[in-house]
């Protein structure tokens, strides 16, 4: 028997009342030395069984393309899956799942718990510089009417100094709190610096998988 995947949590977001979330590590007794698509149709299985464990397998499961860009798209229950051209996801639908992954790069959580709007992105050395952080709080603040005053903003596991050059991190979590919001989290785990809990798209040359983080309103 597969050893079930293992997914964690975040005690920011524990905290927020009415939202689901999880960030799976590497999954027991899969073989993903191989390219991104069969890894992640290999992985399949047991990130499906991650959101049945997390209470929101019944959502629309909505993911991104991943272009390493700065666009973000608001989507729905409606929204065909993945989302052409971006690289985060927001949504105020408790009927959806957001779904971003990662293997090296950050995922970003942010939350406005008043409101009721969420966003999941994908937030590597590119995207960061492209500030898609900030994209992503403008258009939670022009589309939603969310306040930054009142988000969350998480910081899960990536790669981090000295096994890569620039500290994204860092600059995620200064993005974030130049924007208004004033509860920025960071988990603080490198991603190539423990490979027997994570991916690591640097250290593996490629050849590996991916960690799902997952995001949904109950």
């Amino acid at each position: 028997m597969i050893e079930e995947t293992p997914v964690e949590a975040f005690p920011a977001l524990l905290a927020v009342e009415g939202i689901a979330h999880g960030f799976t590590g590497r999954a027991p007794g899969i073989e993903v030395q191989v390219d991104r698509p069969l890894a992640l149709q290999r992985l399949d299985e047991a990130h499906a069984a991650a959101r049945v464990r997390l209470g929101i397998a019944a959502k629309s499961f909505i993911t991104a393309e991943q272009v390493h860009g700065s666009d973000v798209a608001v989507v729905s229950a409606e929204t065909p899956s993945p989302v052409s051209a971006t690289d985060g996801l927001i949504t105020a639908d408790p009927n959806v799942c957001l779904g971003i992954y990662v293997a090296d790069c950050g995922p970003v959580f942010l939350v406005e718990p008043e409101c009721r709007v969420i966003a999941l992105l994908h937030s590597g050395r590119k995207g960061t510089e492209l500030g898609i952080v900030n994209v992503a709080i403008e258009r939670m603040v022009r589309v939603f009417r969310c306040d930054p005053a009142r988000m969350i903003v998480q910081l899960g596991p990536c790669i981090r100094p000295p096994h890569y050059e620039i500290d994204f991190a860092a600059a995620i979590l200064a993005r974030a709190r130049a924007a208004g919001v004033p509860q920025v989290h960071d988990c603080g785990a490198c991603t190539a610096a423990a490979r027997d809990r994570y991916y690591s798209y640097r250290m593996e040359q490629g050849k590996t998988g991916r960690m799902l983080a997952l995001l949904a309103l109950q």
